[in-house]
């Protein structure tokens, strides 16, 4: 392994981090484009202190590790890995069960990654009369919890960033709106309703639009806020579930209304979504996308490019199906350097981002972050 000198001080930007960042999402000529690795926390736990040597090499790239609180019990009290097979032995199974603000009932079988809807609140519409979502009063939703943020801790986190110079990004919610349709209605529910176009659907979509606007509105009182994270998972592996015309229709219209109440504010907008969404790119622009968060390989560079490029931001999500878990260190460089050439314009536009889950080997993080580093400068 380099010197980890060598990798952090190869070169040291003038600008801040949210400075930087906003450029990039603005057009506005940054030094470097944003790059981020994430790694997630079996991994942590799997590669202990050879992996922390790779992030204290990269520190510029790799996020520190933010372990799930359910791990305590099987990290150190010094916050080191037990050994590689103890630790994977150790990843928490459970067979837990939610149910969250909106009634849907949730189902998790590992501790901290995300679950499945199993049991939807407005599976048959009967239940709808006398439906009501939560009150938008008592906090924000996040997908998947049973909880609500008490606006209150939201306002200090913004003022903390704020007061550290940070950039403020805060998340409405992964699993807004399409997604949340089909957690109430059951996905095979929903897109027969796309097809038979029941009037209770119309009145669903427009109380969720409403409620959301309600949360927009509401935590965009919480202080000076940079950008808003949403997130709903529109694609499949090869195409949409719906077809650019449905989408027009049910989806579109509240999008354009949520994305545009949050940039008449003068806050950005940065959508994520998984999955194969070229046939919507263009809506979501107009709706009002600041930084289009989407998968390479389903997507296809050459197409991103063609559509995104120098008209919005994109943070694009390296294919972390086959490419980084399964991938030689040479693939993960050249795939690197070859977003760069197609996406990357002097004047900004472009982020790199890498979700690392296993069975990725650690020779493949470090070609992660050395590409990035060779490549990110502007």
């Amino acid at each position: 392994m380099r010197d980890a000198v060598f990798h952090y001080l190869m070169r040291i930007p003038s600008l801040s981090f949210r400075e930087n960042y906003l450029r990039s999402v603005e057009f506005r000529s940054p030094e470097y484009i944003p790059c981020r690795i994430m790694v997630t926390w079996p991994l942590w736990l799997a590669y202990g202190e050879k992996l922390e040597r790779i992030y204290q090499a990269h520190r510029f790239v790799i996020q520190p590790k933010d372990l799930h609180p359910s791990w305590k019990d099987v990290i150190k009290p010094e916050g080191k890995p037990y050994g590689s097979h103890e630790a994977q032995q150790a990843i928490p199974r459970v067979e837990r069960v939610l149910t969250d603000p909106f009634g849907c009932t949730w189902s998790f079988n590992i501790e901290g990654y995300q679950g499945q809807v199993v049991k939807h609140p407005l599976e048959r519409w009967e239940n709808f009369k006398g439906y009501s979502f939560p009150d938008p009063e008592e906090g924000l939703p996040s997908e998947g919890s049973d909880k609500l943020t008490p606006w209150g801790e939201i306002a200090a986190n913004v003022e903390r960033m704020m007061s550290e110079g940070k950039l403020v990004q805060v998340s409405l919610m992964h699993g807004l709106f399409f997604q949340r349709l089909y957690y109430l209605r059951g996905f095979t529910n929903l897109m027969r309703d796309f097809i038979q176009r029941p009037p209770q659907l119309y009145e669903l979509i427009d109380g969720l639009t409403r409620y959301i606007l309600d949360l927009v509105d509401r935590l965009l009182k919480c202080g000076r806020i940079d950008i808003v994270y949403i997130g709903d998972d529109l694609g499949a592996q090869t195409r949409m579930p719906i077809s650019p015309s449905t989408f027009r229709e049910f989806i579109y219209p509240s999008y354009r209304k949520i994305f545009g109440r949050i940039r008449e504010r003068g806050v950005h907008v940065y959508f994520h979504s998984d999955g194969h969404v070229m046939e919507v790119l263009d809506q979501l622009i107009k709706a009002g996308a600041s930084v289009l968060n989407i998968q390479d390989r389903v997507n296809g560079l050459e197409n991103i490019g063609a559509l995104c490029k120098g008209r919005v931001c994109v943070d694009i999500d390296v294919d972390r199906q086959y490419l980084v878990p399964f991938g030689k260190p040479e693939e993960i460089k050249s795939h690197i350097k070859r977003i760069v050439e197609y996406l990357s314009l002097k004047k900004g536009g472009l982020m790199i981002e890498a979700e690392v889950h296993p069975p990725t080997p650690l020779a493949n993080i470090e070609a992660l972050a050395e590409a990035m580093e060779e490549n990110m400068w502007l």
